[in-house]
């Protein structure tokens, strides 16, 4: 697991008074980023990008300005060129928001599907 700081700014509010629901998205895809540069070799991190296919978004509890926010991060499992995470967003024990999202592996040159070496996915998923 990987726990990922969030920061709530007022641009995130909307007219409701509390996070606006698109700002989620953001929030998993900076959180899985920084999960990817965060455990992966600095070689391969130069030589693959990262494309969501698909985030489905289940909204807990509303989160406002002023509270402190963490993304849980858990690698679920990588099949070719996909990998699927789960993303809880808490704030303290409570969860806000729980994210299943799948991603494409890309060749940072070439922009075409890559799979990641063995090596690399035991860094997320150990044996």
């Amino acid at each position: 697991m990987f726990r990922h700081a969030i920061g709530i700014a007022p641009a995130d509010i909307d007219h409701m008074g509390h996070v606006n629901n698109s700002v989620y998205l953001r929030w998993v895809q900076e959180a899985v980023i920084s999960y990817w540069q965060k455990v992966a070799p600095t070689d391969a991190v130069a030589a693959h990008l990262w494309v969501a296919l698909k985030h489905e978004i289940t909204y807990r509890k509303p989160a406002f300005l002023d509270d402190v926010v963490v993304a849980d991060v858990i690698a679920e499992k990588v099949q070719g060129a996909r990998a699927f995470f789960k993303t809880i967003i808490k704030r303290g024990e409570e969860v806000v928001a729980e994210v299943h999202s799948s991603w494409c592996c890309l060749d940072a040159t070439t922009r075409r599907p890559a799979r990641l070496g063995r090596d690399v996915v035991r860094r997320f998923l150990p044996e």
